[in-house]
């Protein structure tokens, strides 16, 4: 019998979790994938194609091609090339044969505007960092600790427990100490289940995320439209005429007065457009769906952990409307699942106790532990 004891005692050993180092503040992940995923394309996509537009506009040289008189030297058709990409105006006639004049600036510009997409997309990833993260960083780093703790609490009762009802000569009279004890809420974990019920009145971890979101979903469409109007107005149109009878050169009869150009570089201008608007117009839903995941708990964590002694957060309906700091919470834990030791231990308790089919004896430890964890309201037979 003996033997036994100390295997058992053993066994129950080896089901403490060691205490967490320093590595565990220093590993916790403060972004959900998808948002981790969305915020590298929305910001390194644009950031990427600028930078293959700037290395072909290098490699090429000049991004306006003019078709100058036969009779212009090469210093003059330079000229006439700097002079029109300086200008970028399209001279053209309306309907009616009267002149009109379009700037075609925003292709200069685009490159440039892509720039400032990149940091659009970026700002609401510094709003998270700066004023959720470290809020949500302290609040990770106690309930872990917590809930770890919490499972070592409940093996150590385990542990006496079994001491107890082994050393005890009058067995009913164990039970209904237990029976008492459980009533009275003996077992229960107060700091944790209240620190967690008082989270679902806060929501400024809730705000901020939505707030995220909603930002990027604004920058998305913003730059679609704008990619769109682009579109509509400016990328149809790769040739144009152009004046340079402007200054000194107005009076003289031997220039024309409108010079054809090609833009070199529109094709791969409307490629990255395409590129960058098709690629944000198929992550609009993902912001959506990334938002939405407050709109309904993650009950799947806290129903392992409600194994542990009183700890009956969703048995007793405290979950109310999910949008709040507690659900956003929940996600990160999910998402900091391996940092959460004991939740892998409870999930293997969890599936032995439902894989039992005889719950009215208690002769090892492990009938013992998922007796205590399944906080059973009869005692064994």
């Amino acid at each position: 019998m003996s033997l036994s004891h100390t295997a058992a005692e053993y066994m129950l050993s080896d089901a403490l979790l060691p205490e967490p180092g320093g590595a565990r503040a220093r590993g916790l992940r403060l972004e959900l994938p998808s948002d981790r995923l969305l915020k590298f394309i929305t910001v390194g996509l644009p950031l990427f194609l600028v930078s293959l537009a700037f290395a072909r506009e290098f490699s090429a040289g000049s991004q306006i091609s003019c078709f100058s008189p036969t009779n212009f030297t090469g210093k003059q058709s330079a000229y006439v090339d700097t002079a029109c990409w300086d200008s970028l105006l399209h001279h053209g006639f309306d309907a009616e044969g009267r002149a009109i004049t379009k700037s075609l600036w925003a292709l200069k510009v685009f490159p440039y505007s892509l720039l400032v997409v990149a940091v659009l997309m970026y700002l609401p990833y510094l709003l998270w960092r700066y004023a959720a993260a470290p809020a949500l960083h302290s609040d990770l780093l106690f309930i872990i600790d917590e809930l770890d703790k919490s499972y070592n609490r409940s093996v150590r009762l385990v542990q006496h427990m079994r001491k107890v009802q082994q050393a005890s000569a009058e067995p009913e009279r164990f039970w209904e100490e237990y029976e008492r004890a459980r009533q009275e809420r003996y077992f229960e974990f107060p700091l944790l289940e209240r620190y967690l019920s008082c989270k679902q009145h806060a929501h400024s971890l809730a705000f901020i995320y939505i707030l995220r979101n909603l930002l990027l979903f604004l920058f998305l469409a913003a730059t679609c439209l704008y990619l769109v109007f682009l579109h509509l107005n400016i990328f149809f149109q790769d040739e144009f005429s152009c004046s340079i009878k402007t200054g000194l050169l107005q009076a003289d009869p031997h220039i024309p007065s409108l010079i054809p150009c090609k833009l070199v570089f529109f094709s791969i201008f409307q490629l990255i457009s395409l590129t960058v608007g098709g690629v944000y117009v198929l992550l609009l839903p993902v912001v959506v769906s990334n938002a939405l995941q407050l709109c309904q708990w993650d009950k799947g964590l806290l129903s392992v952990y409600e194994m542990l002694p009183a700890f009956d957060l969703l048995s007793r309906k405290m979950l109310t409307c999910p949008v709040n700091d507690l659900n956003v919470i929940l996600l990160f834990l999910r998402a900091n699942i391996s940092e959460l030791t004991s939740f892998s231990r409870l999930n293997a308790v969890s599936a032995l106790r439902e894989a039992t089919s005889n719950k009215q004896d208690i002769d090892t430890v492990v009938d013992f532990m998922t007796l205590l964890a399944g906080l059973e309201t009869t005692k064994p037979k």
